[in-house]
């Protein structure tokens, strides 16, 4: 006869079901959800005082108050923008004759300048190259007097043609910069050579290889500086008046005051920056394509 088994059997615990893993698609789609939900955050930030300016814009002056900047205008009206057209249009013309000109040409300038110092290796020219560079990290605001001083000896006439000047003399080293970078990465040697074994000099190089290739930098480089002269005001509050200075001179005597308009001021602020919005609207695509070229070795 057998014998009986007596233990008692112990109760057994249940395994824990393992937690499921998260397939590559749905991390995917994860992380696609945080990023756009971050994006549209980030979005909606940037916008806020946008939207101010447009509702303000479209107010009555009775309705544009700091109290009432978030409300929908009741009484949507024009005025606003009649008003600030009129007071800024004549100087919105000026601030193309000084941004278009001065863009070009410092362009052109930095592009001779990026090629010479890019290719041309001559004893100190690192050296040359840092002092050129050396007036981009001087302070504007020290240098407003002796500057003021100097176009005055050189009887520049005050306004438009002073401040062309300057620009593309403030421009060059950044240009200068831009374009060096860009022609050490993405000109290839090989072409340089070729055009010196078929007998071209440094000019014709340029002329003939070089500046056909250099589309890229000079959507950066004119993107930069029409931007930056744009919205210069600095420069011209010292080297231009309310009658023959920039938009941005015209942009501020609007906007001060006692009794400011605000409906006016923030119209005059959209239309003042309408160009640069148009500029990047237009060669945005290039821009980013210009900057990755010419920080990326191809």
């Amino acid at each position: 006869m057998s014998a009986v088994d007596t233990r008692v059997p112990q109760p057994t615990t249940p395994t824990p079901p393992s937690p499921r893993r998260m397939g590559p698609d749905a991390r995917r789609v994860t992380a696609r959800t945080v990023r756009y939900t971050l994006l549209f955050l980030f979005l909606v930030f940037v916008l806020i005082p946008v939207y101010v300016l447009l509702v303000t814009s479209f107010k009555p002056g009775t309705e544009a108050t700091l109290t009432g900047a978030w409300d929908l205008p009741q009484n949507w009206t024009l005025d606003a923008w009649r008003e600030a057209w009129d007071a800024l249009s004549p100087s919105l013309w000026r601030s193309f004759a000084i941004a278009i000109p001065a863009s070009i040409v410092s362009a052109i300038l930095g592009s001779m300048n990026g090629f010479v110092f890019s290719r041309w290796r001559f004893p100190g020219s690192d050296i040359v190259f840092t002092l050129f560079l050396f007036g981009m990290f001087i302070p504007y605001q020290a240098v407003m007097i002796p500057l003021r001083q100097l176009t005055s000896d050189l009887g520049l006439a005050s306004g438009v043609p002073t401040l062309i000047v300057v620009h593309i003399a403030y421009g060059i080293p950044i240009c200068s910069l831009i374009f060096r970078g860009y022609y050490s990465t993405t000109i290839p040697n090989e072409l340089v050579e070729a055009g010196r074994v078929d007998g071209a000099g440094l000019i014709r190089t340029y002329a003939l290889i070089v500046l056909p290739l250099s589309a890229p930098g000079f959507v950066v480089t004119l993107i930069w500086q029409f931007t930056s002269v744009w919205n210069d005001f600095l420069f011209a509050i010292f080297l231009s008046n309310t009658r023959n200075g920039p938009v941005t001179i015209a942009l501020n005597a609007l906007a001060g005051g006692q009794l400011t308009d605000y409906a006016a001021s923030m119209a005059g602020a959209l239309i003042a920056s309408f160009p640069t919005l148009i500029v990047y609207i237009v060669l945005g695509r290039w821009f980013i394509g210009g900057l990755m070229a010419g920080s990326l070795k191809t």
